[in-house]
């Protein structure tokens, strides 16, 4: 077997199945000039995807595959670094558990790779999301993933690029933002980063559990951090400005308690007219375009009330932890 040119790097923890069919659509893949390996990296003990791993060895003894697990759970960016340290590519490519290649998805990489010559170098690839007509919520921010400049669901670097960035930023514990501080970090070096339409990989919309929304305001958190690390590049590419409806509808509403308690009805009035005006504008732009049930409306409604609060809340906390001024 030739040395791997390709590593191919899949963080993971606990998602056999997801990964079973990531792993199926690779095997599939067709790469004349290039060979490949792939390291599925488990974030954290997974005896699951560790006898899923064993079975493919075993069932396909010729597939290029191999196991390794951090001794605890850190966050994806860590599980990617202990992967690409591993790899014997000189090109890494990542994506997801969640993800399914085409069957060229590698061999467009390795032939941009090749055509440009470059020692340090990135590459971005297409994504589809397929999704309904009307799709959830949840379903058209997924949908987003289609549009991103660069996501670790598809992407590749040179490990020589890597390695002169230091890879990924471990700050970042959990799915959210690390690849942007991945992408600042190449920009800043002025590391040229493709885009190889060829290399297009599908990204199912899971289904998500009701109040999805409310949980992922978490994450708000670590755009303190992003914005930390590189200002400039994140209003220019993450957010120009704050959310300034989140903080209309959370200003109003306390200058509405307020002035009630202490007798100013008009003020009160006023304040309340205010919040509602801009809390129905941000429940119309959420559900346009969106799945039109019952159900779906009732969820949009009942945690628009709720996610501008939770929203400014987890983005002061990160400013306060990060200790950045950021809004």
């Amino acid at each position: 077997m030739r040395t791997a040119n390709i590593s191919v790097i899949i963080p993971t923890y606990r998602r056999p199945a997801l990964l079973s069919r990531c792993l199926d659509a690779i095997r599939q893949q067709h790469c004349p000039d290039c060979s490949f390996e792939v390291l599925v990296v488990s974030d954290g003990p997974d005896e699951a995807t560790r006898s899923l791993i064993v079975s493919l060895i075993r069932e396909h003894p010729d597939f290029p595959l191999s196991f390794h697990e951090l001794p605890a759970k850190k966050g994806p960016a860590a599980a990617r670094n202990y992967g690409w340290k591993k790899g014997a590519g000189e090109l890494i490519v990542f994506t997801d558990d969640d993800c399914i290649p085409e069957s060229r998805w590698l061999d467009a990489y390795w032939t941009a790779y090749q055509l440009r010559n470059r020692h340090f170098i990135g590459f971005t690839g297409k994504v589809i999301v397929p999704v309904p007509a009307r799709p959830t919520d949840y379903q058209k921010n997924v949908a987003h993933l289609s549009t991103a400049e660069f996501i670790t669901a598809n992407c590749a670097c040179s490990k020589a690029a890597l390695d002169r960035i230091g890879g990924f930023d471990e700050d970042f514990p959990i799915a959210w933002r690390e690849d942007s501080e991945l992408q600042f970090k190449l920009l800043k070096e002025n590391l040229p980063i493709i885009h190889v339409a060829e290399a297009v990989i599908c990204h199912p919309a899971r289904a998500a559990s009701w109040g999805t929304s409310i949980r992922d305001q978490q994450k708000s958190m670590f755009n303190a951090l992003l914005f930390k690390k590189h200002p400039q590049l994140y209003r220019e590419k993450i957010a120009r400005s704050p959310v300034w409806n989140y903080y209309t509808i959370i200003i109003s509403s306390i200058i509405a308690i307020i002035a009630f308690i202490s007798g100013f009805n008009s003020l009160a009035i006023t304040a309340l007219s205010v919040w509602a005006a801009a809390l129905i504008l941000f429940i119309i732009k959420r559900l346009r375009g969106t799945d039109m049930s019952f159900a779906h409306r009732a969820e949009m409604i009942i945690t628009s009330l709720v996610i501008p609060y939770l929203s400014v809340y987890w983005t002061l906390r990160g400013a306060l932890r990060y200790k950045v001024f950021f809004l």
